[in-house]
């Protein structure tokens, strides 16, 4: 990310305008990028589950909030504005690349110092998000992904708030056919109604 945070910062002298006007300008979108694209990359990663899709999803979208960053600040929550064109990015693609993804078997669960399994389950859960409609993939992100409230996920994505629980829930319960091993209670969880 340093590369698209030096590209960025270039290219917000050079779209205010004036070097005394731009430059604040410059150095609040400067810090707005450094503390906030590894957060936007890892929601990219997880809509787009490819890590160069993910990388050009976060680019285009600093390039897009760069240009109206003057207005994007001047919001209350410039940080739901920037995660709003991230999505409708998302979106897009999504539609001009549909494609299937090829289901994986396999719900065994990795061993706690199991790395590479972990990295496997992490791969497959990507791979069930992407398997999710758009909508439902998009509530689940935002809700476990960047830890939004049903509200502010309804206002992000202009749904009603009962609309946000019911994608969450059906989005849940498509990913938990998917992991049944996962979905189960822990064997340190005691079951309910046993003693």
């Amino acid at each position: 990310m340093d590369l698209a945070t030096k590209r960025e910062v270039r290219t917000v002298g050079d779209e205010f305008g004036p070097a005394e006007t731009g430059t604040e300008t410059a150095h609040e979108f400067h810090g707005f990028v450094v503390a906030r694209s590894a957060v936007l990359f890892r929601g990219a990663l997880v809509l787009t589950g490819n890590r160069e899709a993910a990388e050009d999803l976060v680019q285009e979208t600093l390039e897009r909030a760069c240009r109206k960053w003057r207005t994007i600040a001047a919001k209350d929550a410039p940080d739901a504005y920037v995660r709003r064109i991230m999505v409708n990015l998302a979106n897009d693609r999504w539609r001009r690349f549909r494609r299937t993804v090829p289901h994986q078997d396999g719900g065994d669960r990795a061993a706690p110092g199991d790395q590479y399994g972990q990295v496997d389950t992490r791969d497959q859960l990507v791979r069930a998000l992407q398997g999710l409609p758009r909508r439902m993939r998009t509530v689940v992100v935002l809700r476990y992904f960047h830890d939004l409230s049903d509200d502010e996920i309804a206002a992000d994505l202009r749904i009603s708030p009962s609309t946000v629980r019911s994608q969450l829930a059906r989005g849940i319960d498509k990913l938990r056919g998917q992991f049944p091993a996962l979905s189960a209670p822990s064997p340190q969880q005691p079951m309910e109604g046993t003693r």
